[in-house]
């Protein structure tokens, strides 16, 4: 397998608009990224968790040819909001994308996207087939994944586990009978927002602490807003093992 940071950035994306700080006028490309989003390749099939505002230009900048699935983390519009975009997969592969999600974000999604399930057969819009997903291990394009059962706040938000690569994002809390789950993964993928502490979102020392306890042989830090710091500098007080995700870094497994 391969996976992809599409982009690693919070619901603004660095730089952020209007903003005059040192990390969003910063000229180094690792600190400009756009909203979180994961490429996953697996025996020719494409698969991506979450299309937030920027998946288009994602799917240009990674040359992505064909997508077989999207799954759904949960339903805020950072990671949402580019769904719209599948119409060029609908037009050159002639189907409906699969799309997995729980049944609240399925929800959620026909409120922001109505047109799409309101009029199904109209000319033009994206086609999409919906799969139930929950607690337990389902199969997408023939590749097992085993969902994490975290919370934004008081929301509840799925990580996914494929194989030996976990990837959590858009949590503070990740209930204890979950943690098992995580334990064995070679690659383990966090969200860190900054370094202060946030109502619904791992602080840096929030998400070390949990490196030290699964111990994976590589941790990555995602999700991250501009108040974390500069890349290169942050890079410098991490720990052996851990590093922050960027745009486009590739990792395969």
């Amino acid at each position: 397998m391969t996976f992809t940071f599409l982009g690693t950035g919070t619901s603004q994306g660095v730089p952020v608009v209007a903003c005059d700080c040192a990390v969003c006028q910063s000229t180094d490309p690792m600190d400009r990224r756009l909203r979180s989003s994961l490429l996953v390749e697996h025996k020719g099939k494409t698969l991506i968790v979450d299309t937030g505002p920027d998946f288009r230009q994602q799917m240009l900048d990674a040359s992505v040819q064909q997508l077989d699935a999207i799954i759904f983390t949960h339903e805020h519009r950072d990671h949402t909001a580019g769904l719209d975009d599948i119409r060029a997969f609908n037009y050159k592969q002639r189907l409906p994308t699969d799309v997995y999600a729980t049944p609240h974000v399925q929800a959620e999604l026909k409120k922001q996207f109505d047109y799409i399930f309101a009029r199904p057969d109209y000319p033009g819009i994206p086609k999409v087939t919906m799969h139930n997903i929950g607690a337990e291990p389902f199969t997408v394009a023939g590749l097992k994944v085993v969902p994490i059962q975290v919370y934004h706040y008081k929301l509840p938000v799925l990580g996914f586990r494929f194989g030996d690569f976990t990837y959590i994002t858009d949590a503070n809390r990740i209930p204890a009978e979950e943690m098992p789950k995580l334990r064995g993964s070679r690659i383990l993928v966090l969200n860190v927002l900054r370094k202060e502490h946030h109502i619904s979102h791992l602080t840096l020392e929030q998400a070390l602490d949990i490196v030290d306890d699964i111990r994976p042989e590589m941790a990555f830090f995602t999700h991250i807003s501009h108040q974390l710091g500069k890349h290169t500098e942050v890079s410098k007080e991490l720990p052996k093992g851990t590093a922050l995700a960027y745009d486009g870094l590739k990792v395969a497994l």
